[in-house]
């Protein structure tokens, strides 16, 4: 099949089908971090009282059982339902982008700061002291960093991965800003 020259004369290229929606793999790996993330903070609160510590790799890598009503590194405490809002609108914000998603590297992105955000939220809700107040169990720690879970660490891998994708240039469409496809 020919194509109509353009205005220099040369044919024009057939316009490409676009990438297919990433929706799937967004959705798969949002509930594979919940799942995980639920899981392990299960395992954890049956397994270690609070402020338990179990040493895996001498003082660098243990387990420490806290509830943390606060953000990341403890902070903002008293304000555990204005985070609460903050999840909510991100996890909106996500599913508003969903169906514009048609890179592959943005839907793994945005399904694990998603499931990140919706692990954490579970808690939040479900969690003592009640809804909207609950504390986000924590348990990973390691060396002088801030004691952490699953939904955290997914959290912060996908925020990485958004900046590298905005920095390369990568759309949520599966384009290059510049016009070039993916």
């Amino acid at each position: 099949m020919s194509s109509a020259p353009d205005a220099a004369g040369t044919p024009e290229a057939p316009p490409a089908d676009p990438p297919p929606r990433r929706v799937t793999t967004l959705v798969v790996l949002t509930l594979a971090v919940v799942a995980l993330d639920l899981v392990t903070k299960i395992v954890m609160v049956s397994w270690l009282r609070d402020g338990e510590r179990v040493p895996l790799v001498g003082d660098l890598v243990s387990f420490t059982l806290i509830r943390n009503p606060g953000a990341a590194f403890s902070l903002a405490t008293g304000m555990t339902w204005v985070l609460t809002l903050v999840a909510l609108a991100v996890v909106i914000g996500i599913a508003r982008f969903a169906r514009r998603l048609r890179s592959r590297g943005w839907a793994v992105a945005l399904g694990l700061v998603l499931g990140g955000a919706l692990g954490n939220l579970v808690d939040r809700f479900f969690r003592g002291p009640g809804p909207l107040q609950g504390h986000v169990v924590d348990f990973v720690s390691v060396g002088w960093f801030p004691v952490f879970n699953v939904a955290d660490s997914a959290i912060t891998v996908g925020g990485v991965l958004l900046v590298l994708l905005a920095l390369l240039g990568r759309d949520l469409d599966g384009s290059r800003t510049g016009g070039e496809g993916q």
